[in-house]
């Protein structure tokens, strides 16, 4: 089943977090997907997925805004938290659709019928448990062990020092994860169509027709990435923990799950600031989430700028 099956699949399901972007005031976003691109506008959003034969399926839907449905997520903060958890909802529900695709193409290849979508939930279900926990364990409970250890033999008390170790600890794992999992060469593919998604963004960012020539002379690193996101998370996470105090191993573990949507929401606004600002001093702290955007993502091809072109469009129709 090649990249649909285990490990492959797993990773592309464990990194959705950094392969996205969405603002409910910025006019499109989008996600990188399996031989894809999900897009979405104002008022719904598209998914463009290109199969081995060289045909491209597409699927498009209606999409109201957390903050249309429940006015609270109009509120800083709370707005970040409402697009953000809308953002993943949409990133797995796109990663489903073309992992029902290629798992259909597979099937009809092998002459191996199967129900893709009864496959594709299963799959996705259970790399998504699977994802989260190890999200978990890698960027919550790794770099807290880890600087406990340092504390129990160093015998430190600042909570400034804690956080900030653990902090340093925490990027450290991200960012050698995303430089690991880019060699993979699956995962390369979904890397060159999130960088068509960003050239593609910015030229509809740019009021340009949208074309693969007009698209194609942009940059693959765009401020809204979550890429640049997540690290800026990690940053913020070491002021909001500090701003707690917790003894135990437990404790500190809990109140940074418990704190998580907290730093979230703090984050977006961040990162939402910039990109209405980019020549504030708030790029600076977007800066090194651009630099790196250099591990996830890559110079795409003419054919993958066409997808993510076409889901664009698609998703202006809606």
């Amino acid at each position: 089943m090649s990249i649909f099956r285990y490990w492959h699949h797993f990773v592309l399901t464990a990194t959705t977090w950094a392969l996205s972007s969405s603002d409910d005031e910025i006019l499109v976003g989008g996600q990188a997907v399996i031989e894809g691109v999900m897009m979405r506008s104002p008022k719904g959003y598209s998914v463009a997925v290109r199969r081995q034969d060289g045909n491209v399926r597409v699927i498009r839907e209606v999409l109201k805004t957390v903050s249309e449905k429940w006015k609270v997520f109009k509120l800083p903060i709370l707005r970040g938290i409402g697009v953000l958890a809308q953002a993943l909802v949409l990133g797995i529900k796109a990663l489903r659709f073309s992992a029902e695709e290629a798992l259909a193409e597979e099937g009809a290849k092998n002459d191996k019928p199967m129900d893709p979508q009864k496959t594709s939930n299963l799959l996705i279900a259970g790399n998504l448990v699977l994802a989260l926990g190890v999200n978990v364990l890698m960027f919550v409970v790794l770099p807290l062990f880890l600087t406990r250890l340092i504390q129990t033999q160093l015998g430190f008390q600042s909570l400034i020092v804690f956080n900030s170790i653990d902090g340093l600890f925490r990027v450290t794992v991200f960012v050698g994860f995303l430089y690991l999992v880019s060699w993979m060469k699956d995962m390369n593919r979904v890397f060159q169509y999130h960088g068509a998604e960003h050239k593609t963004v910015y030229n509809f960012e740019a009021r340009e027709t949208l074309e693969v020539a007009n698209a194609a002379k942009y940059s693959t690193l765009h401020p809204r990435c979550g890429t640049s996101f997540l690290l800026v998370v990690m940053i913020v996470s070491i002021l909001v923990f500090s701003s707690v105090h917790f003894v135990s191993f437990g404790a500190k573990l809990l109140s940074r799950i418990v704190l998580l949507p907290l730093v979230a929401g703090i984050s977006y606004e961040i990162i939402r600031y910039s990109a209405k600002h980019p020549k504030g001093l708030l790029r600076w702290v977007t800066f090194p989430g651009l630099l790196l955007q250099k591990i996830t993502t890559k110079e795409p091809s003419s054919s993958q700028l066409e997808i993510a072109i076409r889901a664009l469009e698609e998703a202006l129709t809606v």
